[in-house]
């Protein structure tokens, strides 16, 4: 009952996205079609993770997301999560179940969604990333997929002026975090998660780079694309 009820919601959303939204995909195919991988996102609006999910869902396996605790206290949204998987964190506190959760979904070969920098970005650019995410794919030996939402974060603003809002979601290229050192983890798990930010900064226009903007790293990836 619970798959079929998924497959119904989703198909629901997914023609209300269609039907209201322009959304340009780009890069489907830089996600794995097997095994775990972290689907890493910029995060404008509560609507980001839906959107990854219809994208994807039926064409990567299984998938699910890191949803924040407080919307356990919003009903739409906390039968959502429930229905569609989803493993709730307590972001204000390192919650060591929601992590091994998170690996276990991972480590059987799950798509994980998840916004390295842990909340909604008031302004669209990005903010500083948390390690979480580095921490999580050292953890669970995964693979991470960047992905750069645009668009999402004036959806309900352009709906109420009877506009079409225009969404882009970019898929970049998959690739691994290099091992922790030991002798310096914490400073490792920083560089790891630049690493991570700048390869979702280099697929977002400048105004929405943020505090990555004059990043050394993101300076490379963008010379390489030149």
């Amino acid at each position: 009952m619970t798959k079929r009820l998924r497959i119904i919601v989703s198909g629901i959303l997914r023609g209300i996205f269609n039907l209201f939204t322009k959304t340009e995909v780009s890069g489907l195919d830089n996600v794995p079609e097997e095994g775990g991988c972290i689907l890493a996102m910029n995060h404008m609006s509560i609507l980001d993770p839906p959107l990854i999910y219809l994208t994807l869902h039926g064409e990567r396996g299984n998938m699910a997301a890191l949803v924040a605790d407080k919307y356990q206290h919003t009903p739409f949204i906390s039968w959502m999560v429930n229905l569609f998987g989803g493993i709730w964190i307590n972001r204000e506190e390192s919650d060591f179940q929601a992590i091994r959760e998170a690996r276990t979904f991972l480590q059987n070969g799950g798509k994980l969604g998840i916004a390295p920098e842990g909340t909604r970005s008031r302004t669209g650019a990005l903010i500083p990333g948390k390690t979480g995410v580095a921490f999580l794919a050292h953890k669970a030996h995964v693979l991470i997929t960047p992905i750069a939402v645009t668009g999402t974060g004036k959806v309900f603003k352009e709906l109420a002026h009877l506009r079409r809002p225009h969404i882009t979601l970019q898929f970049g290229e998959t690739f691994t975090l290099p091992p922790l050192d030991r002798q310096d983890r914490a400073g490792c798990l920083e560089k790891n998660t630049d690493e991570l930010m700048c390869r979702i900064a280099v697929m977002l226009p400048p105004k929405y780079q943020g505090v990555y903007a004059n990043h050394p790293r993101l300076l490379e990836l963008q010379a390489a694309q030149s």
